[in-house]
């Protein structure tokens, strides 16, 4: 049975440890950690099985873990991701927004292969992206139209410069229309499903995003458009946020334990 540590008890860290425990996922919860000490000991609490809580993130993988799980945010991913490596423990990252900075990709993607471990990057609040690996190479176009609640966005770096404000959109309004690196930057909570694609496609810089402010939909609706070669694929994906985090959809959360789940079990894999 694998050991697995947490970086980061928010809502997605938290519903990964409630799986640990409840045994939906095959693992021992060992150690946990976030920057608020408070939301480490709330989570401890919930456990029926407490694990270690650890006073920084380097300790979480100088203990004897076989994986991380990085649950915090991409400053998290850039300050630890390597350490974690370097200590031999495999590490799930869904900060991804992270890798769309090339020297953070390319040192982790040096790091894996150095000390033979892995990085597991879940498919997170979209469908499609076994599709959209499969066809890399064939792929003309890759564009995704992200809508959400302003309350969903609120507090994002785009707000700081923008004339506009979360709490005064009243009507529809597309916030961004450009490209993924960009919109990874001004929306690092928001939009990790951009950098998801940019990953198994065409790359941060090909990759069109459009980001939509709709005070009236409760979802965080995913449109994904891709052409190329093969042919077209168009997906829709109508999330339910996270009750305890709006920022996040459920479906990323499930889909955080699915790859988890896979990652400590030996049986058939499904998918590409």
């Amino acid at each position: 049975m694998k050991r697995v540590g947490i970086l980061g008890c928010g809502a997605i860290g938290t519903q990964i440890a409630l799986a640990i425990d409840s045994g939906k996922i095959p693992a021992e919860l060992t150690h946990i950690y976030d920057f608020d000490r408070a939301k480490s000991e709330a989570l401890a609490s919930r456990l029926k099985k407490r694990p270690e809580i650890v006073e920084n993130p380097h300790m979480l993988s100088s203990n004897p873990v076989d994986i991380v799980v990085e649950a915090a945010s991409q400053d998290a991913v850039k300050n630890h991701a390597l350490s974690i490596l370097q200590n031999r423990r495999d590490l799930m990252i869904m900060s991804v927004g992270a890798l769309l900075d090339e020297s953070v990709f390319e040192i982790l993607y040096e790091a894996c292969k150095e000390f033979k471990k892995k990085i597991y990057l879940p498919s997170g609040a979209i469908a499609g992206l076994d599709a959209l690996k499969s066809v890399k190479d064939e792929l003309y176009s890759v564009t995704i139209t992200t809508t959400k609640n302003p309350k969903s966005l609120k507090g994002a770096k785009y707000f700081e410069t923008s004339k506009i404000l979360a709490d005064d959109i009243n009507e529809k309004t597309i916030l961004f229309d450009g490209i993924a690196k960009d919109a990874v930057r001004l929306f690092p909570a928001n939009i990790n499903v951009a950098a998801l694609l940019s990953l198994a496609g065409l790359g941060s810089e090909k990759t069109a995003v459009r980001i939509v402010a709709d005070p009236n939909t409760d979802k965080n609706t995913h449109q994904i458009d891709i052409q190329g070669k093969f042919g077209k694929i168009s997906v829709t994906v109508e999330n339910v946020p996270d009750p305890t985090n709006p920022k996040t959809s459920r479906l990323a959360i499930l889909s955080a334990i699915e790859c988890l789940k896979n990652a400590c079990t030996d049986d058939i894999k499904i998918g590409t």
